[in-house]
Order: structure tokens, then sequence, then C-alpha cells
């Protein structure tokens, strides 16, 4: 088990093995989530909602524009 030490300043440096098993590179986002146990869950985020784009195929039919989409606008 890697082991990693919080300092005065709230901070800790992310072992070498883990940052390589995720491939974190400097700039990659931690998001921390804590279970009602008190259980510690850090996930890389390697992947922006920008990064989805183009992966589902439109239906065919209808398609509807932007504008209509936002109709508060």
């Amino acid at each position: 088990m890697t082991e990693s030490t919080i300092t005065a300043k709230g901070q800790t440096t992310v072992p070498a093995d883990v940052r390589a098993l995720v491939d974190a590179k400097p700039g990659t986002r931690l998001v921390w989530s804590v279970t009602p146990d008190g259980t510690i869950i850090v996930r890389a985020k390697s992947k922006s909602i920008l990064d989805m784009a183009g992966m589902l195929k439109a239906k065919k039919g209808k398609r509807v524009a932007v504008e209509d989409m936002n109709a508060w606008r």
C-alpha cells in the first residue's frame, strides 16, 4: 500500500506509482469523495465533457437547432 503525508498547509504528494497508474500529468484534476463511513475516494479527472463530443450518432429524423433548445435566451 502506498502512503503520503498531509502537510501543515493541507497539501500532499500523489505517489509516483499512483500517478503512473492513472497517467496523471501536471494539471490533472483530482475529484475527492468521502463516503458515510469515512472512506476517501480520489479519482483522476482525465476527461472533459468536450472530449465526448461526437461520440453519439444522431437519430434519424427531425433535428433541433441549438437556438430552439435554449428557448429562454
